[in-house]
């Protein structure tokens, strides 16, 4: 009899030990998921001011040239124009050799350039390396 009321108390113990377990599991998945909400609002606030900015920025833009970047867009995953860094169109990754550079370099600065390999607008900064 002693025996059992041994291996009793050690059940309850345990028992009692894994409800402390399962409690503490809740409590962090609890913390979990307002982590989670708190990140999916501040990625939907984000996403809403990106969308604002964008609409802002795009009506400033000439109708041809939105139309091609969104067509562009549309092609290539996403990224319709791509920075001309060092050389190298950051849209495929790919250097311009030095003819298209040189058709880069003379042409105006409002004039479209495009990238002869992915096709996408090239966005030409002071690191264009041209």
């Amino acid at each position: 009899m002693l025996d059992v009321m041994e291996r009793r108390e050690g059940a309850q113990e345990r028992a009692t030990e894994l409800a402390a377990r399962v409690e503490s599991v809740q409590a962090k998945v609890a913390e979990a998921e307002a982590r989670k909400s708190a990140a999916i609002e501040g990625i939907d606030a984000e996403g809403f001011t990106a969308a604002k900015e964008r609409e802002v920025i795009a009506g400033t833009v000439p109708d041809d040239l939105t139309k091609l970047y969104d067509k562009l867009r549309g092609q290539q995953g996403g990224v319709g124009a791509a920075r001309l860094y060092q050389k190298r169109c950051e849209g495929c990754r790919l250097e311009l050799n030095i003819t298209e550079l040189n058709e880069v370099r003379a042409a105006p600065a409002n004039t479209v350039v495009r990238c002869e390999n992915c096709r996408r607008i090239l966005v030409r900064t002071a690191e264009s390396g041209l």
